[in-house]
């Protein structure tokens, strides 16, 4: 009888200690699944930051072709190099 209830007692720590690996687990895991969506977002709004400047920048050429300051060959060119 004694030994039933050591033995049950023991599960229970077992079975405490498990709960508690098993809880550290799930919440490093989601930290680090957090830390990885961090990082994605901010390379999203670094790529948007790029964009819009590039896109700032090809208007620009394009109002100098409508005021005549470039012709078509120039903008292309122009517009070809912000590409690479």
């Amino acid at each position: 009888m004694l030994s039933n209830v050591i033995y049950f007692v023991v599960f229970l720590i077992l079975a405490f200690v498990l709960s508690i690996a098993v809880k550290a687990i799930t919440r490093g895991v989601e930290a680090k699944q957090a830390i990885k969506d961090e990082k994605n977002f901010n390379i999203d709004k670094e790529n948007q930051n790029q964009n819009s400047e590039m896109i700032n920048q090809i208007k620009a050429l394009k109002d100098l072709q409508n005021k005549g300051i470039i012709d078509e060959d120039e903008f292309k060119k122009a517009k070809e190099k912000l590409f690479k």
